[in-house]
C-alpha cells in the first residue's frame, strides 16, 4: 500500500519555477526554438507563402533538395571514448583567415523580401560570431551597406556574370574597395531553375498585390506594413527590373560563361576565388587549373538542375583529387551543426548554410540569424564532444561517413535493393 500526505510548502517551492515573464514575445519564441526546423516553423507562421516558399523550395520535384538532406541524414559518427572534450576549440584557418565556426553564411537573392533588414542583419549577425558571409550580386543591399553593417567582420562577395561584362567588372571593383576578401563566381546558373512553387504562387520581384497575395497579405499583415512602410525592395548592385526570378535570371545572367571567365576574374580579382557550383571531380581540377583557389560542392541547394549530383557525396573523391592544391567548400541541405561537424570530417575546409538562417531571417530579423548560429554552434560542440575531438582540425574521415554511399556501394541501382 501507497502512504499519502499532504506535501510541506517548503517541498513544493523548488518545484514552482515558472518561466521568466517577457514582453517580447519573438525573444520568447526564439529561446523555445531548439533547433532550425524549430525556426522554419516560426518563419513559415511569420512569412506570406510565396515568400516561404521562394526560400524553403527547390526546382522541379525538389529531388536534389530532398536527397541531399537523405545523405546528411545518413551519415554515421565513430566517437573514441574516454577523451577530456571539457573544451572545444571550433575555428579554424578558412581561405587565409580565421573563422571561429567552421562554416560561413551563404549568399542568397533579395533578402530583404525575407525580412525588411535584410543583408545588413545578416552580416551583422555574421560579423558578432565571427564568421564570414557572402552577398549575392541579386542582393537587396549594396556591398558599401554591408561592410558598414557588418563592421570588423569578414565579407564575400558572390558574382553571376552578367551579359554585359562592364558590370561584373564595377561590381567586383565595388567589392574589393569595400574590404571584401573573397569572390564566389557561380557557375551553375547559365539558365534559371524551374521552381514550381514560384510559379504556383505568382512570385513576382518584387512582391506584387495580385488577389492571391492580398489575401494572403491579410494573414501577414507586419510583414506587409514593414514591406510598405521602409525602402522598396530592389537590386542594390545594379538595375535589373523586375518579373519572376526565373525571367530575372534570363534577362541578365550570362549562358556563354566558361574557363576563359574565370582566367579573366583570377587576373582581375585580388582576393581568394572560390568557384560556386561544381559538381564533378573532373570540373573541381579545371576550375584549380584555372586558377581557382577553392571550390564550393554545390548544386544551388536544390534550386537549378533537378537531380543533380549530392554535393555530400563529392566530398571524399574531390578532396583525393586536388589534395594540398585548393580547398573544398560544400553546401545544399545543411540543417544541422553535425552536418557541418561531417562535412569537415569527410574532408571539406567548412561549410556554407543559406536556409537554415534565412529560416532566422524570416522568423525575427537579426536576432532569428542570430539565433539560427547559436543553435547551429552548440550543435557543431556537441557533436564534436560526443564525437571525441577538441579541434575542428583534429576531424578525420574515420570520425564520420556516409551510410548512404555503403548503401550504393552494395547496390548498384543506387542504394535500393532489386525491384524497391
Amino acid at each position: 500500500m501507497v502512504r499519502r500526505r499532504v506535501p510541506r510548502p517548503s517541498e513544493l517551492a523548488p518545484l514552482l519555477r515558472p518561466a521568466p515573464f517577457t514582453l517580447d514575445r519573438t525573444a520568447a519564441r526564439l529561446a523555445r526554438a531548439a533547433s532550425i526546423h524549430d525556426l522554419r516553423r516560426l518563419a513559415r507562421k511569420r512569412a506570406p507563402r510565396a515568400v516561404f516558399d521562394y526560400a524553403d523550395g527547390a526546382s522541379e520535384d525538389e529531388v536534389s533538395l530532398r536527397r541531399a538532406r537523405d545523405v546528411w541524414s545518413s551519415v554515421e559518427f565513430s566517437p573514441t571514448v574516454l577523451r577530456d572534450v571539457s573544451r572545444v576549440d571550433t575555428g579554424r584557418d578558412v581561405l587565409g583567415k580565421r573563422s571561429a565556426l567552421p562554416f560561413a553564411l551563404a549568399p542568397t537573392g533579395f533578402t530583404r523580401m525575407m525580412h525588411t533588414a535584410g543583408e545588413q542583419a545578416v552580416a551583422s549577425a555574421a560579423a558578432g560570431a565571427g564568421i564570414p558571409y557572402a552577398l549575392s550580386t541579386m542582393g537587396s543591399t549594396t556591398a558599401e551597406g554591408v561592410a558598414e553593417a557588418g563592421a570588423g567582420g569578414r565579407h564575400w562577395f558572390q558574382l553571376y556574370l552578367w551579359r554585359d561584362r562592364a558590370v561584373a567588372r564595377d561590381l567586383v571593383a565595388r567589392a574589393a574597395d569595400a574590404g571584401f576578401d573573397t569572390l564566389l563566381l557561380t557557375v551553375d546558373t547559365p539558365v534559371g531553375g524551374n521552381r514550381r512553387r514560384d510559379v504556383h504562387n505568382g512570385l513576382s520581384i518584387p512582391p506584387a498585390l495580385s488577389l492571391r497575395t492580398f489575401v494572403d497579405g491579410a494573414r501577414h499583415p507586419r510583414w506587409w506594413f514593414d514591406l510598405l512602410t521602409t525602402e522598396p525592395l530592389t537590386f542594390e548592385s545594379l538595375a535589373a527590373g523586375g518579373g519572376s526570378p526565373f525571367e530575372v535570371i534570363n534577362r541578365v545572367f550570362d549562358p556563354a560563361l566558361t574557363l576563359d571567365d574565370v582566367a579573366w576574374l583570377r587576373e582581375t580579382w585580388p582576393g581568394a576565388l572560390v568557384i560556386k557550383g561544381v559538381q564533378s571531380v573532373t570540373d573541381a581540377r579545371r576550375v584549380v587549373d584555372a586558377g581557382a583557389d577553392a571550390v564550393l560542392l554545390s548544386n544551388h541547394g536544390g534550386r537549378q538542375l533537378d537531380r543533380a549530383p549530392v554535393p555530400a557525396e563529392l566530398i571524399e573523391p574531390v578532396v583525393q583529387e586536388l589534395g594540398d592544391d585548393a580547398e573544398v567548400l560544400v553546401d545544399t541541405g545543411i540543417m544541422h551543426g553535425g552536418d557541418v561537424v561531417a562535412a569537415v570530417a569527410l574532408g571539406a575546409r567548412a561549410a556554407l548554410v543559406g536556409r537554415a538562417y534565412l529560416y532566422g531571417l524570416m522568423a525575427a530579423g537579426e536576432a532569428g540569424v542570430q539565433r539560427s548560429i547559436e543553435i547551429l554552434r552548440a550543435e557543431v560542440e556537441r557533436t564534436m564532444q560526443l564525437v571525441g575531438v577538441t579541434r575542428v582540425e583534429d576531424l578525420r574521415p574515420h570520425h564520420a561517413r556516409l551510410r548512404s554511399s555503403i548503401a550504393h556501394s552494395r547496390h548498384p541501382n543506387g542504394g535500393r535493393a532489386p525491384g524497391a
